[in-house]
């Protein structure tokens, strides 16, 4: 069987397990599965349950497809992602957005821990991500899904200027500070050297992480709107001699900023 017609099996399968017609869907992150909580009227699909899906066994990710009500309005949410270090293919790692495209979502909220490049940013602080620099394998390489976008899809502007600029605005509203930089997506699952750290620093990065950069490039490829948030779960410029980089402490940085970014999201989706 051809994936094309994967993406329309699975599409039908949650089709029948859902209700309502979700225009934007989240995707969440290491340690902010806490959203998925708020989310009312919810049906649960474990990722094991669907066709042609993989599973999440990155720590943190409870590896759900949810369907409920937030932020006043029906949406859908992946409990935990796909990561290209778990040895799946890209496709499979993308695979959750062609399906949410043939299911109907216009917009797509993407949420991940990251460590802090920027100088100025602190563990807790919240990144809206304005744009990225991708070192993993692209996941448009291969014979192009005609079906779902052309050839060659811009990404000058990758994440929405709209959204970012509605996310500032609500930001404000509820006095919640944000920051604003590039996400470099590498493809781990190590975590980086001090001189990784300042490298990606010197071409312009602010956070760096493990995920979200092929899901966005997917999303655009599709024609849906993407807009980024990450969780600053270290500094990865300050390295004293007793700093490490840990997987649980990641996971308890992104826990405590999950109640401010479920805010945010919710406001958000309200307003799209």
């Amino acid at each position: 069987m051809e994936t094309k017609d994967w993406y329309a099996e699975t599409a039908a399968y949650l089709s029948a397990c859902i209700s309502g017609n979700p225009e934007t869907a989240v995707i969440l992150g290491s340690g902010l599965g806490a959203l998925a909580d708020h989310i009312e009227e919810a049906t649960v699909i474990p990722y094991h349950e669907i066709p042609h899906f993989v599973r999440s066994t990155a720590s943190g990710h409870k590896g759900n497809f949810i369907c409920g009500k937030l932020g006043g309005k029906t949406i859908l949410a992946m409990q935990g992602r796909f990561h290209y270090y778990e040895g799946y293919t890209m496709e499979q790692v993308t695979f959750p957005i062609r399906v949410m495209k043939l299911l109907g979502v216009k917009n797509l909220l993407v949420s991940n821990a990251a460590g802090g490049i920027n100088t100025s940013f602190k563990v807790g602080d919240l990144m809206i991500i304005r744009d990225h620099i991708n070192m993993m394998p692209n996941p448009l390489i291969g014979p192009n899904k005609e079906a779902f976008g052309t050839r060659f899809p811009d990404m000058t502007r990758a994440y929405d200027r709209e959204m970012i600029r509605l996310m500032e605005t609500i930001a404000s509203e509820k006095n919640i500070p944000l920051k604003k930089g590039v996400y470099v997506g590498l493809t781990g699952p190590s975590y980086e050297t001090p001189a990784e750290y300042a490298f990606y620093g010197k071409v312009g990065g602010d956070a760096i992480g493990m995920s979200t950069v092929p899901e966005v490039i997917v999303a655009r490829h599709c024609g849906i709107r993407v807009f980024g948030m990450s969780v600053i779960t270290n500094e990865g410029y300050h390295f004293a001699d007793d700093f490490v980089n840990d997987a649980n402490d990641v996971i308890e940085a992104a826990d405590r900023a999950a109640q401010k970014m479920t805010v945010l999201f919710a406001s958000l989706i309200d307003r799209l």
